[in-house]
């Protein structure tokens, strides 16, 4: 019943409105301001939640919300519905006003009230009556003998009988007038088919059918009606090979996915959510088991599509052909996708072999090499970092520059903060590995230092290493790199300094970016800076204030820390110049220094396989951090507690460390 008064009261509303706003705002979301989820029995990854039923006294957890059909059930008392009945149950709304809260919350504009919608949605009903009568003709036309052609192709792309009742294939025939004249034999007027899409009339001729001589795919909404028809060539000489039903009130193409409604019900099942090109591979997916299978309508994925799919899945994988075309595809999606993306909400991207599509990979390979295709599917950040590097010499610090400013350029792009730190770290991580200098060469055979008295011999092309020496291991390698006091203070002095001069935060934007804080409660802090606004140009002013809540409360402690906000780079009136370079200096030693034990303990970890010279390049690069210079951000805080005289003592013990002479 509720259902039913929703539909009713949804009249006035334009079509697709609902259905947009349901695929904006989850129902977890929506319900889980009233419930405690059970967290042994939900599972959040696949919008599968469980809680105690808000509608009656329960302890257990009956109440079941599955985001990917939008709709809620208590096992217990059988109430059931989607966001719009679940605001109007619990918070006592009617369905305008429920309607209105959660386009509040997707950040939708409500329509204005339109007397017509009325009379709109009845002339939907009756379009969409004109669209099963054509697709009942052209099922028919497809046993004709005029129809051997079509069968033939369809056989020889491995359709058999089921398969084309169930897809509800058709055939167009070549005459002009041939689905005209079957409806108006129907009772159906030319103005509904040509609204409709199925027939078309010029401005000084008679109507004639769009569809002539193709193969013909029924579209239908998640509901089950159809909206739309798409149409494959048999001639070569058609000047499209596909052709789709233009735009009517009942199909946008940039708002549907072929096959959505069985693909949904299939991932609320557990299937994975495949997004493939065209009509053919999403049915040579679903029919080898992949039913989880839908495809956009002749365009590019749009965001709305985009949406859709997270609404049915929060990763779907795109599989694309696997040619320079769907590589372009693959990127044009990132770019789209990448101000979209959020905690758990992502794409993943299983590239076909060359020259094949997902029908290809099947018909060769069978499932299990396609389901070996989408089990590496790979993420996005992957094909982003391809992207900014491949096929690229970045052997100048100009054109290391460049690629850093191509990646800061993209990581601006994505809005969550938490994904962009992750982006960032995944970037620089494969920027060490991709300009890593090279290890210098091992000796040759038989070289002097090939005995068994230095770090390893060799044995053919083997090298065998011997046991780490026990004065190494005394040495500075088995020791902590010092305490950490040093590295608090020097971090809450650059954060207070850019809160004091909130100017030169987008200099530093970067860095911000890169920070490894060591005091847990300076992450907010470090996050509310990179959210501050983007046109503060000037350095100097009133100390920037992070916004309200945690950021604020710890930005007000950090300003009246002794040591901190007597530092002459956090006062205000510290020259701008000052405050850049002292920065400058102290994000490059705060860096080298928070890495210098991991460098010692990977030195450790990879003593007992490294020849002689690995080690010491090791060694080398991490006395090079300690020995970097402090700048005057040390010098105003006096060394900030950190005994560096003895830390370049004891680089300088181990580096100095040799193994037996060779020989």
């Amino acid at each position: 019943m509720a259902a039913r008064r929703a539909d009713t009261a949804g009249m006035s509303l334009p079509p697709g409105f609902l259905e947009e706003l349901r695929a904006r705002v989850p129902l977890s979301r929506v319900v889980g301001r009233k419930v405690t989820w059970d967290n042994r029995k939900s599972r959040p990854g696949k919008g599968d939640m469980w809680a105690p039923c808000p509608f009656h006294q329960e302890r257990t957890a009956s109440f079941h919300v599955d985001d990917a059909k939008g709709f809620y059930y208590c096992f217990g008392c059988h109430a059931k519905g989607d966001a719009i009945s679940f605001l109007r149950e619990t918070a006592n709304l009617g369905f305008m006003e429920a309607v209105a809260e959660l386009a509040r919350e997707a950040g939708m504009a409500m329509p204005a009230a339109d007397p017509k919608a009325a009379e709109r949605a009845d002339r939907r009903t009756v379009l969409a009556g004109a669209m099963e009568a054509a697709v009942r003709f052209y099922r028919m036309q497809l046993s004709t003998a005029r129809a051997t052609a079509a069968r033939e192709y369809l056989a020889g792309r491995g359709l058999d009988a089921a398969a084309l009742e169930r897809f509800e294939i058709g055939y167009a025939p070549g005459d002009r007038q041939a689905l005209l004249a079957h409806l108006r034999g129907a009772g159906i007027e030319d103005s509904v088919m040509i609204e409709a899409g199925l027939v078309a009339r010029p401005d000084d001729g008679a109507p004639y059918d769009r569809f002539r001589d193709r193969i013909l795919f029924p579209i239908r909404d998640p509901r089950g009606r159809c909206i739309a028809l798409g149409g494959r060539a048999l001639s070569a000489l058609a000047q499209a090979k596909y052709l789709n039903s233009p735009e009517t009130p009942l199909f946008d193409k940039g708002r549907c996915l072929y096959n959505h409604g069985p693909a949904r019900a299939a991932v609320g099942g557990g299937a994975a959510l495949v997004v493939a090109e065209g009509y053919m591979d999403v049915i040579a997916l679903a029919r080898a088991g992949f039913e989880g299978a839908v495809a956009p309508l002749g365009t590019a994925i749009t965001e709305h599509q985009l949406r859709m799919m997270w609404q049915m899945a929060p990763e779907p994988v795109i599989a694309l052909d696997g040619d320079t075309a769907g590589l372009r595809a693959a990127q044009r999606l990132i770019d789209l996708a990448l101000p979209l993306i959020e905690a758990g909400q992502g794409l993943r991207f299983a590239l076909m072999p060359a020259g094949q599509d997902p029908d290809d990979v099947l018909r060769s390979g069978g499932p299990a090499a396609m389901a070996a295709l989408l089990e590496r599917a790979r993420p996005m950040a992957e094909l982003l970092w391809e992207r900014e590097t491949e096929g690229k010499v970045l052997d100048s610090p100009e054109r290391r520059a460049a690629l850093d400013k191509a990646l800061r350029a993209t990581l601006r792009r994505i809005t969550d903060p938490t994904i962009r730190a992750h982006y960032a770290e995944d970037f620089r991580t494969r920027r060490s590995a991709l300009l890593a200098p090279a290890p210098r060469p091992l000796p040759p055979q038989g070289a002097s230092g090939a005995g068994r008295g230095g770090a390893g011999f060799r044995q053919g092309r083997r090298l065998i290493a011997s046991a780490p020496l026990a004065a190494t291991r005394s040495s500075l390698l088995a020791r902590p790199a010092g305490e950490l006091a040093g590295h608090r203070l020097r971090e809450a002095v650059m954060l207070a300094a850019l809160l004091s001069h909130p100017g030169l935060v987008a200099e530093f934007e970067d860095d911000l970016e890169h920070l490894e804080v060591v005091v847990p409660e300076h992450e907010a802090l470090r996050l509310a800076l990179l959210r501050s606004p983007a046109d503060q140009t000037e350095a100097g002013g009133s100390p920037q204030a992070p916004g309200e809540g945690a950021a604020g409360a710890i930005a007000e402690r950090l300003m009246t820390t002794p040591g901190v906000c007597d530092s002459p780079i956090v006062r205000p009136g510290c020259p701008a110049e000052t405050v850049r370079k002292s920065l400058r200096d102290a994000f490059a030693r705060h860096r080298a220094l928070r890495s210098l034990p991991r460098v010692l303990a990977e030195a450790e970890s990879d003593i007992a396989g490294l020849a002689d010279e690995g080690l010491t390049w090791r060694l080398a690069e991490a006395a090079g951090a300690v020995h970097a210079p402090a700048g005057g951000l040390e010098d105003d805080v006096s060394d900030l507690g950190e005994d560096t005289a003895a830390l370049r003592r004891r680089l300088a013990e181990a580096a100095s460390i040799r193994k037996p002479r060779r020989g």
